[in-house]
């Protein structure tokens, strides 16, 4: 069982407007973003299943698979299907209903 919060399993756009040193930030996909040409996101689903919702042509959203571990201490590390992607561990920093702010490391 994780204990994680339950605000962070949706699916989430990458708000890059308000992006800060350090920090991305993402707002849920209903929100309403500024236009932009392309937006990507990501996806967590409590059975641990992970998506990295990329911009791919025609600024279609493409899904690029992996799986996501609880590390504790709101670390979660993420190992992508296929060697798509290096793996990454992810520090979530701030989550709840209306935003997720997360820090990056490429493993």
């Amino acid at each position: 069982m994780s204990s994680l919060p339950t605000a962070l399993f949706r699916r989430w756009g990458h708000s890059f407007e308000e992006d800060a040193p350090g920090a991305a930030a993402y707002r849920p996909e209903d929100y309403a973003f500024p236009r932009a040409r392309g937006r990507g996101g990501i996806e967590f689903r409590p059975d641990g299943s992970f998506i990295e919702w990329a911009i791919g042509r025609g600024d279609a959203a493409q899904p690029i698979p992996g799986r996501w571990t609880d590390e504790g201490n709101g670390r979660l590390r993420i190992l992508f299907d296929g060697d798509v992607h290096p793996a990454q561990t992810l520090e979530v920093l701030e989550v709840n209903d209306s935003i997720l702010r997360l820090k990056q490391r490429r493993a």
